[in-house]
């Protein structure tokens, strides 16, 4: 294996395949934080030389987290498709990046060659790759699934309607999801973070949603996202739950900062399977988002774009529902600006399909980062254009609960007109049956909260 290279005169030698995989990264804050970033482009340009020569069975033998050291890494390699590895397995990184974007690779063949793929695959062809790459690719790995509706059909742009309050007052959620509703919003899924994470809040507002929607005859889901130990208990008291949720990290490390393990998600799942009121096979919803490692110290050395994957390849497991990495959100320290999680977000959808997640993005910033509005509304158009299964909708793109910026409900409607997408199918024969949407585009009764009672 070749961990070196001479550019201009210059040779580069890296140490192991973690460092390459970092030091090929497109600059970020956390990266740098973290002291794993290359020193400058020309090493950088090294790096990616270098990572471009591996091939994929080299960067199975190379996990940046060692097998005997973490479970993830574990349930990755022990659940690899083998025969699915060996077709690309001989594949360079550079090689495996021109077979993705090739005309001739078709949706079903990336489908077909996801189980053989570990994260640290995605991630490395994903740092070999433009901007407009990312989007061409992201945009050949279709992935459809279905709970109460069916996300991730072609030409479809899905929402999740986030109706948060800052008390979790009822009718303040209400009132917001009746609009977001009207706008055509929450598709994907209405999912409530509340205030208060505790097994009472949980239970109150998951039943208010279940009774709008089984009211109002509404083919979406429901889903409150607290922690999941919260939602298990609130399962146990028969709330009705359509989905149940959890933040992931890529280490086992970072899990058990956020107090979860493969083994709690393993008996979420059996629970919601058994108990959850959505007519499945897919019924979980994860969270991720690069820097989650750095923020708690558990990263091992390794780059926040490989630890994102690492998320991707743990969230599998459970066959989910939906998946968003909240791009923008966990702050400029470990993505500075406009151009950083915009570079994020377009990565990180790539690499969840790749792996054969239900893509979808939080296109957002906090007030502290570098970014404008103009940037986020311009970000939101790449992944929609990219193919990305659903975006945040929020009243005004303004979340007063969490204080930060994301998608407004009338920018998904917009989204939608421009590119030509509409909802999932059974969600827009119900907006087309109360005139909210005619032909996909807005109706009479569009934007009008009273449609929904």
């Amino acid at each position: 294996m070749r961990l070196g290279v001479t550019l201009r005169g210059k040779t580069y030698r890296f140490i192991e395949v973690k460092e390459v995989l970092a030091k090929a990264n497109a600059p970020r804050s956390g990266d740098y934080l973290a002291g794993v970033a290359a020193g400058d482009a020309a090493e950088r340009v090294a790096a990616r030389a270098v990572l471009a020569g591996l091939t994929l069975g080299e960067l199975r033998e190379h996990p940046v987290v060692p097998y005997e050291r973490d479970a993830l890494t574990r349930l990755c390699e022990d659940s690899l498709d083998e025969r699915a590895f060996r077709t690309v397995a001989h594949l360079s990184v550079g090689q495996f990046r021109e077979w993705i974007l090739d005309d001739a690779t078709t949706p079903e063949q990336l489908r077909a060659v996801a189980p053989g793929l570990l994260p640290e695959m995605a991630a490395a062809v994903c740092k070999l790759m433009s901007n407009l790459d990312l989007m061409v690719a992201g945009r050949k790995c279709e992935v459809v699934v279905r709970a109460n509706s069916t996300l991730g059909l072609p030409r479809r742009l899905s929402s999740r309607l986030q109706p948060n309050h800052p008390a979790d007052e009822l009718v303040g959620i209400l009132c917001s999801t009746r609009e977001g509703l009207s706008y055509g919003c929450g598709d994907a899924v209405i999912g409530v973070n509340p205030a208060t994470d505790s097994v009472a809040s949980t239970v109150e507002i998951l039943k208010a949603l279940d009774d709008l929607l089984r009211r109002n005859r509404i083919p979406t889901q429901h889903c409150v996202l607290s922690h999941v130990t919260v939602q298990m208990q609130a399962l146990e008291q028969g709330c009705p739950m359509d989905l149940v949720f959890q933040s992931l990290a890529g280490t086992e490390q970072a899990n058990k900062a956020f107090g979860v393990s493969i083994p709690l998600l393993d008996e979420a799942l059996a629970m919601v399977r058994e108990r959850g009121t959505a007519r499945g096979p897919n019924r979980m919803y994860f969270e991720t988002g690069q820097g989650t490692g750095f923020s708690c110290g558990a990263h091992h050395g390794a780059d926040q774009v490989t630890l994102e994957a690492r998320c991707y390849g743990l969230a599998r497991r459970y066959e989910p529902f939906l998946v968003n990495t909240v791009v923008g959100f966990i702050g400029p320290e470990y993505l500075e600006d406009g151009a950083q999680i915009t570079r994020a977000g377009l990565e990180d959808h790539f690499m969840g399909k790749l792996l054969g997640l239900p893509m979808g993005c939080d296109a957002c910033y906090t007030y502290h980062s570098s970014m404008s509005q103009d940037e986020l509304e311009a970000l939101e158009v790449l992944l929609a254009s990219a193919g990305c299964c659903y975006l945040m909708s929020l009243p005004l793109g303004d979340d007063v609960m969490l204080n930060y910026q994301s998608t407004s409900f009338h920018e998904v409607s917009a989204l939608r007109r421009l590119l030509g997408c509409r909802p999932t199918p059974e969600f827009e024969a119900w907006a087309a049956e109360l005139g909210i949407l005619e032909h996909g585009l807005p109706g009479p009764r569009f934007a009008d909260p009273e449609v929904v009672r």
